[in-house]
């Protein structure tokens, strides 16, 4: 695991949106294509902004990026709550990505029926190998919680590489996730916080007991490579490691 920590948010936001570059360029030299499963809310919002002017727009071959949803929000494509309509608005158009290239969860069917048939494009993608993301975006509540994986929830004992539909009791509605075992298989996993408010949350999942019924971020453990980026604020309640 790796700690990225900076003085400010749009610090942070420049560190993982040049992270992300480095990320694309070396996928798609490798295996010629870049794919990544993007996270919903206020803070990515702003990466997918920046990422989508110069100078990090010039420097990704945006035709060879695909881009999925670590969770959605069981609401119409064009409500203001869908992640994919904010993923649209603030990177998608702007960098005028191909329909082709971009698979959001079909929230037109039930929750059980979308989260079965996002498992289905997801695996159709990367087959015959296994489901392997280049890299996913995530973020994390000031409940632990990261994509939709919501404190006692049964998807967080889910085994299966996959997506599950989520009742979330405190929103009264359900959300599609990613399962954890599949996230788990990214080639990289960046987790963007910042804030004070996010601060006892950052510490429990990075240094805490293991509680993954409390903190669902724990279940976070990736195959590839793990990085927090974080601002002082978020990272002001970790303890220095022991020598």
């Amino acid at each position: 695991m790796s700690l990225h920590v900076h003085a400010s948010p749009e610090a942070v936001l420049h560190s993982l949106a040049q992270y992300f570059v480095t990320q694309a360029q070396a996928a798609i030299a490798d295996h010629g294509r870049f794919s990544v499963a993007l996270s919903g809310g206020n803070s990515p919002r702003k990466l997918y902004e920046l990422l989508a002017a110069t100078p990090y727009r010039e420097q990704v071959a945006w035709d060879k990026v695909y881009f999925f949803f670590g969770d959605e929000r069981n609401v119409p494509a064009t409500d203001p709550e869908s992640n994919y309509r904010m993923a649209r608005e603030a990177l998608l158009n702007p960098l005028a990505i191909a329909d082709a290239q971009v698979f959001p969860v079909d929230t037109a069917l039930p929750p059980a029926e979308a989260a079965e048939a996002y498992a289905r494009t997801i695996q159709n993608f990367f087959a015959p190998d296994k489901a392997v993301f280049d890299l996913v975006l995530l973020g994390l509540g000031d409940n632990s919680h990261t994509a939709s994986l919501f404190p006692h929830t049964p998807v967080l004992h889910e085994t299966s590489v996959g997506a599950r539909e989520v009742f979330v009791e405190e929103k009264q509605t359900f959300r599609i996730t990613l399962t954890a075992p599949l996230l788990n298989q990214a080639q990289a996993v960046a987790f963007l916080v910042y804030g004070a408010d996010k601060a006892a949350a950052v510490q429990q999942v990075i240094q805490g007991a293991r509680n993954v019924e409390e903190f669902p971020a724990q279940l976070i453990a990736p195959a590839g490579e793990l990085h927090w980026f974080l601002d002082m604020a978020a990272a002001a309640a970790l303890l220095p490691a022991a020598s």
